[in-house]
């Protein structure tokens, strides 16, 4: 299982730890060695300990299949990955150049260097939606510069790949996000827009032309979402000086609907490259907000049309059908996972394009103050949960992106199941039921309340009855008639 941390001087799988460079809300940053290697490396490693945060085990699952398959002078160089079950961690090479956030003294930059500062983004980003990628993320301390001029785009965390599981969403319904940047789609819980990185873009040439945030720095909320219908003020209020092609781009960015923005971050990239060719409308001369009846209008308006459609060539591949099998992971339950198993391999041969969502509940207490994230031993409980589930699994020798692992953290396990299955539209539910106790006549408990209640197809899967007494097979109830379906 996962240890419980590193310390100079220790060796990882061949990488030598050093120096501790820093040490963030979700994940530590250590410089390391490997023998044989002369570039700088850095490994990231996720804080499991007492009081981290859930979502920062999945963010870094997504981070590391997401950096497995990017590459180019725009994101860091990939090198190796290590696995939950002995410790988690990305080594990527250790990039020489500064990000933007040491800029922020300095604002507002001159008008040039930020339209500068916008192309190598912008720049970047159509590389990045190109290999199928949305950052999600885009802020100042998000992108670096090399030596030799190109924009990096670090941090992939709360990142989207369109030909990937998107773990955060499956997860997290709440938007995660840096809230001064966050897109008003974003705030609504939709990741699949490339557009919406466009908007992170603006927020920042905002700022660093004008010296303030569009939308303020409050990350309430009921306070975020007026930008669903508030537009910002111009900068040319702020600025009389204000370029008006720089409002332009500015303003584009900023626009509520994805579908008012550029198309592409190539186009932006172009427009700020060639801002003298730009075909400047209406946008480029605003001194004002739009007017509250306007604004009241957009607010109150129920069929005013919304388009999230992305519009790149990262579109996403038609959804698979998806089978979620919820575990039970103590020692009692081995005999009926063996029989799930074979459940799923059989379900997966009728559905060959079927993606399989294994889920497991960590059970919490009804006062959260009794609940601790580690084990006796000093385990992070929902790594060493992600690793059974992994476990079980292996047989199934899925390939990545066919298979995902979900530890859910809830009061009740069945209600957990249920939500999952529905916030995902899942097509088929496993679920095991008890061999044995009066609670098998009722599918037992969580069984039954799956099955009576999903909007989707269950099937309840159980061990074979053993004649001899003796560790025989185990066999689906499908065969022996229980299989529920609602809806």
């Amino acid at each position: 299982m996962a240890k419980p941390g590193l310390q100079p001087g220790s060796t990882l799988d061949g990488f030598h730890i050093e120096e501790l460079i820093h040490r963030g809300g979700m994940a530590r940053l250590w410089s390391v060695t490997r023998p044989g290697t002369d570039v700088p490396l850095l490994m990231k490693v996720p804080i499991l300990g007492e009081g981290g945060d859930p979502a920062a085990i999945v963010s870094f699952e997504m981070e590391q299949m997401i950096m497995a398959r990017i590459s180019g002078p725009h994101v860091p160089h990939f090198v190796a990955a290590g696995d939950f079950a002995v410790h988690p961690y990305i080594v990527m090479e250790r990039l020489a150049g500064k990000s933007l956030l040491p800029r922020l003294a300095n604002l507002p930059l001159p008008y040039e260097e930020v339209a500068e500062i916008g192309w190598k983004a912008a720049t970047a980003l159509e590389d990045l939606h190109r290999q199928h990628v949305i950052h999600l993320d885009i802020k100042p301390s998000n992108i670096l510069f090399r030596p030799s001029g190109e924009a990096v785009l670090i941090d992939f965390g709360l990142s989207r790949h369109t030909q990937l599981p998107d773990l955060m969403q499956e997860e997290f319904r709440l938007p995660y996000g840096t809230a001064p940047y966050m897109a008003p789609e974003q705030l609504l819980g939709v990741r699949h827009d490339p557009r919406t990185d466009q908007f992170g873009l603006g927020v920042l040439l905002y700022f660093f032309s004008t010296g303030e945030r569009p939308f303020g720095e409050s990350e309430r909320m009921s306070t975020m979402k007026k930008r669903l219908w508030r537009d910002p003020k111009p900068p040319r209020a702020l600025r009389p000086d204000y370029p008006p092609w720089l409002q332009e781009i500015v303003l584009r960015c900023l626009e509520v609907e994805p579908a008012w923005r550029y198309p592409t971050a190539a186009q932006l990239a172009f427009d700020l490259r060639n801002h003298s060719q730009i075909k400047l409308t209406a946008r480029s001369e605003r001194l004002k907000r739009d007017s509250f009846l306007t604004v009241m209008k957009r607010r109150f308006n129920p069929d005013q049309p919304k388009d999230w459609t992305p519009r790149t060539v990262a579109m996403p591949l038609p959804a698979a059908p998806i089978i979620a099998i919820a575990l039970d992971l103590s020692e009692e339950a081995k005999v009926t996972n063996e029989a799930l198993r074979e459940a799923a391999s059989r379900a997966l041969t009728t559905m060959p394009g079927a993606r399989l969502a294994c889920l497991n509940v960590l059970r919490q207490s009804y006062i959260s103050t009794r609940d601790t994230v580690l084990d006796e031993e000093g385990h992070n409980k929902h790594v060493n949960r992600l690793v059974a589930l992994q476990h079980w699994a292996q047989p199934l020798k899925l390939r990545e992106g066919r298979i995902t692992f979900h530890v859910l953290e809830a009061v009740d396990p069945a209600a957990a199941i249920l939500t999952y299955a529905e916030q995902n539209r899942v097509d088929q539910i496993l679920v095991g039921a008890r061999a044995n106790s009066f609670a098998r006549s009722l599918l037992g408990r969580i069984s039954a309340k799956v099955a009576g209640e999903a909007s989707c197809t269950v099937t309840v899967v159980r061990p074979r009855r053993q004649a001899d007494g003796g560790g025989g097979d185990a066999e689906p109830a499908e065969k022996a008639g229980e299989t529920a379906s609602a809806g």
